[in-house]
């Protein structure tokens, strides 16, 4: 099937008013003029098959309290299966409204006012901010620099095992790795496990973009099937929203093969989040039972955008950028661009400047960089590049 990546959809104005009648966080949060490559959100339509099930879900026109399709369940084992390898169970599946909020329910369930919540930085926001949300103690260890411009970040498991505390009770994980795309290697992985063993830890994997790997014949492997000893102590977090764009349906799952670890979890968040979003659960058992041909198409057009980003950050004097291997995120060191010397926020440099909204590096617990979203239309990538091009010098 043909899919179409190419047409720009009007976001900020669909009724071709100066008001919105759906307002998005992403092209809402500034002015007209400015161009948002910010928020992780793209801007394609959905796959074919979940518009079709959305519409006949809401024909029928009832909108009551629902439950978990047992088929849903089953299309989500079958998914793990033919793309991660791993063989699960619809009873280890506990689905909750987002990733975030999973976040920090875990740091409820498996950890005591006091202890240390620990995650690696440069990372997601909401991250940084789990710990301190929850009464937590909120604990940080740097990610490895590149080597040279445009070579891989790593995992410093120098670093990692010198902020683990006794106080370390839970880690915080993101694979791949949100901001700065990595596909972790094995290697580092296996020093992750026997870490996380040693400390006797709990681990939350967020697998958000797990299924947005860009590179030609790579396949994700989910943490707690790389190495089976972990799954006692690991939740995999899965969702359909960033992969055939539903985030506003607020749709997740926990994966949790320990029984005991599992019922302690939905315990513990019982009262504190709201039954399945009908729409959310109709929308990811079509994403995952239908969307692949789609999912291919968007991979395609996702590799696309990478090159042509890789090319235009090659022509910034003092940018640069290490080609992302997952999702539509691209992370770039601004720190030594002489077109933003003196700037106390590279972010806010580009957006006064060029009219591009960035995410700021700070946020991420980096100053300095900022967050490209390349998750949009040829031609509205273009427009923004060329923007960018009138400041950092291309």
């Amino acid at each position: 099937m043909d899919f179409d990546f190419a047409t720009p959809v009007e976001r900020r104005h669909p009724s071709g008013e100066r008001s919105s009648d759906w307002p998005s966080q992403k092209w809402h949060r500034y002015d007209d003029e400015v161009l948002p490559l910010w928020v992780a959100d793209m801007d394609f339509v959905s796959p074919p098959a979940v518009l079709e099930a959305l519409r006949a879900r809401v024909d029928h026109g009832v909108f009551g309290y629902g439950l978990v399709p047992a088929s849903l369940r089953e299309t989500l084992c079958a998914w793990s299966e033919r793309h991660y390898g791993w063989s699960i169970e619809p009873d280890w599946q506990l689905w909750l409204p987002g990733v975030v909020p999973a976040l920090h329910l875990a740091s409820l369930a498996l950890t005591e006012p006091g202890d240390g919540v620990l995650t690696v930085t440069p990372i997601y926001p909401p991250f940084l901010q789990v710990a301190e949300r929850t009464g937590r103690l909120p604990q940080q260890a740097a990610m490895a620099e590149p080597v040279a411009p445009g070579e891989p970040w790593r995992l410093d498991l120098a670093a990692l095992a010198a902020a683990i505390t006794p106080r370390t009770r839970l880690l915080l994980w993101c694979h791949p790795h949100n901001p700065t795309g990595r596909v972790w290697a094995r290697d580092e992985l296996a020093g992750l496990a026997e870490l996380v063993m040693r400390h006797d830890l709990y681990v939350v994997s967020d697998e958000l973009h797990c299924d947005l790997l860009l590179d030609e014949g790579a396949r994700h492997v989910p943490l707690a099937a790389a190495f089976p000893e972990l799954a006692a102590r690991t939740l995999t977090l899965w969702a359909p929203s960033k992969t055939f764009n539903l985030a506003g349906l607020t749709t997740a799952c926990a994966v949790i093969p320990d029984a005991v670890l599992r019922r302690r979890f939905a315990a513990a968040i019982k009262g504190l989040v709201p039954d399945g979003n009908v729409l959310g659960l109709v929308a990811a058992e079509a994403a995952y039972g239908q969307g692949e041909p789609w999912r291919q198409a968007l991979l395609e057009v996702l590799r696309g955008h990478r090159q042509a980003l890789v090319e235009r950050v090659a022509r910034w004097p003092g940018v640069t950028m290490s080609a992302p291997e997952s999702t539509y995120l691209a992370w770039l060191d601004l720190r030594q661009a002489p077109a933003l010397a003196g700037s106390e926020s590279p972010q806010q440099a580009l957006l006064e400047r060029a009219g591009v909204a960035l995410s700021d590096g700070a946020d991420f617990g980096m100053p300095g960089f900022a967050r490209l979203n390349f998750g949009t239309t040829a031609t509205q990538l273009e427009a923004a590049l060329a923007r960018l091009d009138g400041v950092l010098g291309g």
